[in-house]
């Protein structure tokens, strides 16, 4: 750890692996027990949560106090202690006498807290296992030249972090992404120039049926891409086959979807964080079709987890690849996404979500039902269509009142007719007069 790593994560925000702590305080035990049960981390003592270093002195006697909180850890835990830029940084590696406990309880690292786990938990987390997650093991084939440094600044914007002399290495391994100059298979996932050369499996697929059984495709996209595009694209495409209709209050319009993207957005980047990687010849699916959307991942439920207390325990297959879409906003943290899908729905007055899981437990599907029938989709259609022509004329004429009717034709591609009828629309409604004769005079807006 130097003073460019520190302030590398400075800006960063809690996560996974970082936790801030604005002072000293004796329940830091608890984020040390948290880090040692999960994926190792450093705790930053000195910053407030925002990331505003604050300072904090490193006594002998409070060093002390530290190494004694974690020698008193169930089993016993080593910490190194560094001090660089009146910041105290400790860090805690992961631990392989899991489950450690400090006086208050077990705890584990969930995204950017330290949460306390029950009986049921405890017992679900800590089942004996030697394996490696898929998503932290080591890729032999790729090399830091298959990097895209694009596709790494895409991921740091989107989590607003700007770095200045930083190394990509240390940038990927600083992501949890390498290890010992290794890159490991998450690394592949975001950042590969071609994810598909090194993990075949890499694709979501998106589909448009027309009715509602898989006969007739109308719209097809296959990503073979990084993670980051498949969440991208598929809010896109649900977006294009799903109808909306458009409230405007001023000069601002909101779109509203048949069903809540908030819910849909949870939905996909759930799919991507808890599919099995490791099954060759899978992808993700998301089909759209006339009466339901349906978002497939491959793996089913992560051992432990059954439709009884899905949404009330956390587990995850691939806690990296969620910090990831922790740390970008997609996703709000411990673990809430089933519940937020199914509050989404029943604010609207919509059907929850329906989930299903395969017979052998090989694939999880989350199935949204259409609420609307093909005639009002048309109508919808219209209305839409109707709405914002309507607003375009409006900032025209807000940005240019002595514009001519030939002026908006051309900006806004409408015909002279269509043009004149959709002003005398406009007039008779009292929402436009004109002011003046047609040449040199100009339009006003009375209300909008």
């Amino acid at each position: 750890m130097d003073s460019k790593q520190l302030k590398l994560l400075l800006q960063e925000k809690e996560n996974l692996t970082l936790e801030f702590k604005e002072k000293y305080t004796p329940k830091i035990d608890e984020d040390i027990v948290a880090f040692s049960n999960t994926k190792g981390g450093i705790i930053l003592l000195g910053v407030d949560d925002k990331g505003k270093v604050k300072g904090q002195e490193l006594t002998n006697e409070l060093k002390a106090k530290i190494n004694t909180l974690a020698r008193n850890c169930k089993p016993s835990i080593n910490v190194k202690i560094i001090f660089i830029d009146k910041i105290i940084i400790i860090e805690i590696l992961e631990g392989n006498e899991k489950p450690y406990s400090c006086s208050s309880g077990y705890y584990r690292r969930l995204d950017g807290n330290s949460q306390k786990m029950n009986t049921e938990e405890l017992k679900l987390l800590f089942q004996k296992s030697d394996k490696v997650p898929y998503e932290e093991k080591f890729n032999k084939e790729i090399t830091f030249e298959d990097i895209s440094l694009k596709k790494v600044n895409a991921i740091l914007n989107e989590a607003k972090m700007s770095v200045i002399d930083i190394s990509i290495k240390d940038i990927l391994y600083n992501l949890n992404a390498t290890q010992d100059n290794q890159i490991k298979n998450v690394g592949v996932l975001f950042f590969a120039k071609e994810p598909r050369k090194f993990i075949l499996q890499c694709e979501m697929i998106l589909i448009a049926f027309k009715g509602k059984d898989k006969i007739h495709i109308y719209d097809r996209k296959d990503i073979k891409d990084d993670l980051l595009t498949q969440f991208n694209e598929a809010v896109l495409f649900l977006k294009k086959h799903l109808n909306v209709r458009s409230e405007i209050k001023g000069i601002n319009r909101k779109d509203i979807y048949e069903i809540p993207f908030d819910a849909l957005r949870e939905a996909i980047a759930n799919s991507i964080i808890h599919r099995d990687y490791s099954i060759r010849g899978t992808s993700l699916m998301v089909e759209v079709y006339d009466d339901r959307v349906e978002i497939t991942n491959p793996g089913g439920l992560v051992q432990g987890l059954n439709k009884q207390n899905l949404g009330k325990i956390s587990l995850r297959r691939n806690q990296l690849i969620a910090d990831y879409f922790s740390r970008m906003n997609k996703v709000e943290r411990i673990g809430s996404g089933i519940k937020r899908m199914k509050e989404a729905m029943q604010k609207e007055k919509l059907s929850i979500p329906e989930i299903q899981v395969s017979e052998l437990n090989s694939f999880f599907t989350i199935i949204f039902k259409r609420p609307f029938t093909t005639q009002i989709n048309t109508q919808k259609t219209v209305e839409k269509t109707v709405e914002k022509t309507v607003e375009k004329i409006l900032i025209i004429i807000k940005d240019n009142p002595k514009i001519t009717q030939k002026e908006i034709s051309e900006k806004t591609g409408l015909t002279r007719r269509g043009i004149e009828w959709n002003l005398q629309q406009l007039k008779e409604k009292g929402i436009i007069k004109r002011i003046g004769p047609d040449k040199g005079g100009h339009w006003e807006i009375i209300k909008w």
